[in-house]
């Protein structure tokens, strides 16, 4: 099918995107992850689905423990804070705090898994999805996917910009790192006054380490017009063009999912894939998985995820990025790198589904990341106008039958 007609109104939908993303931001509770807001948004967004053709429509709900995904680092710091005591008296035990840490930095927030969870608060999640079918038989399946979640504020960031907050989180590391080599050092025999100065010197980090305690603010959710009511607007968007042209297609049915709860740690698309991946088997299915769709420099399609340890699928990275050249839309080849986090694609490959993640984000991390300046006057209505193109045009590729 030829989709250019919906392309030449790429700016037009764009505006669509900007004016319904200033009404969820203006209108509707705070979205943090569990939150009431996000049960609101993402019913709103179902109803809009429905209204837009979608033959199967739903809101799903699943339990979690969002405090957990910034609440290991109070686990960690804690230990910290124990290993430099230690080191004073009984240096093995300050080697094990530290490790400890480590081990649960790597596990919660490198990997994402749910080591600390339990000892946080039970919420309920939401996930919405809609469905349009074509007019024939279902051969192929195309999934757009983003959070209607937003974050709880980091006050480090707000305050002091992305260099700052940086500094802050390498400081501690570099603490961590330090009180584990005196540590080392003092239980290998040196000199004792030597070590006395040496875990003195460590009191500089004490501040850092402190600080970490009040990284992210609880009581605090950015409205998240960026991250990432942009990245459901690109479905949602298609979804409306579709309708208001009258276009079906006759084998490829069109998927949106609205998966909750990422800024908890995916936990929103990990819920949704243990509940329906098994559903999409029966056909090639690809899913784009969108997030942050803010800086037209930084438009990228990411072949690794999750702090670079999940490979996603390459045909369908491949697809969006022969989408961009052939509009001519500049786009690199990009990852989540070490310590950037996840976006949901990551989900999506774990549970085995051919994904891949989609950003428009500096990594050196933009002043409306995660702070309160994230709101709909921080939108690049060019930047969502081109994004939305290069969607379009790898949906028409893969209704062609580009990369099956």
């Amino acid at each position: 099918m030829d989709l250019s007609k919906l392309i030449a109104k790429k700016d037009e939908y764009a505006q669509y995107i900007v004016d319904d993303i200033t009404h969820i931001c203006n209108d509707m509770p705070k979205r943090g992850p569990g939150s009431e807001g996000e049960k609101v948004c993402c019913e709103y967004l179902a109803e809009e689905m429905k209204k837009m053709g979608c033959d199967t429509v739903y809101v799903d709900e699943f339990k979690e423990n969002p405090g957990s995904f910034f609440g290991w680092i109070n686990f960690t710091i804690t230990f910290v804070l124990l290993a430099f005591i230690s080191y004073f008296f009984i240096p093995a035990l300050s080697i094990v705090f530290i490790l400890l840490g480590l081990t649960l930095c790597v596990l919660q927030f490198g990997l994402y898994k749910k080591v600390v969870d339990k000892f946080f608060k039970e919420k309920t999640g939401h996930n919405a999805a809609g469905f349009k079918k074509p007019t024939g038989e279902v051969k192929r399946r195309i999934i757009f996917n983003g959070h209607p979640d937003a974050a709880w504020e980091w006050p480090v960031k707000e305050k002091l910009s992305y260099l700052g907050f940086d500094i802050h989180m390498i400081t501690c590391f570099i603490g961590a790192f330090y009180t584990l080599g005196i540590s080392i050092a003092k239980l290998c025999g040196v000199n004792e006054a030597l070590t006395v100065k040496l875990g003195l010197g460590a009191l500089v980090f004490l501040p850092f380490w402190i600080g970490l305690y009040f990284m992210w603010n609880r009581n605090k959710t950015v409205d998240g017009a960026n991250d990432n009511l942009t990245g459901c607007y690109m479905g949602m968007a298609i979804l409306k063009m579709l309708q208001d042209e009258g276009i079906e297609f006759e084998n490829t049915e069109i998927g949106v999912v609205h998966s909750g709860s990422e800024e908890a740690g995916l936990r929103g698309a990990k819920a949704w894939c243990e509940a329906h991946a098994h559903e999409f088997n029966d056909v090639p299915t690809f899913v784009f998985s969108y997030d942050t769709i803010a800086q037209s420099e930084h438009l990228s399609v990411n072949y690794r995820d999750l702090n670079a340890t999940v490979k996603v699928d390459k045909d369908v990275s491949d697809l969006f990025y022969e989408a961009c050249e052939a509009l001519e839309i500049p786009c690199g080849k990009g990852m989540v790198p070490p310590l950037g986090g996840a976006t949901d694609s990551a989900a999506f490959a774990q549970a085995g589904m051919r994904s891949t993640g989609v950003t428009a984000l500096n990594h050196a991390l933009p002043d409306f990341y995660h702070t309160r300046r994230d709101t709909p006057d921080a939108l690049n209505k060019a930047c969502l106008a081109d994004c939305l193109a290069a969607s379009i045009k790898a949906l028409e590729m893969f209704d062609n039958g580009a990369k099956q």
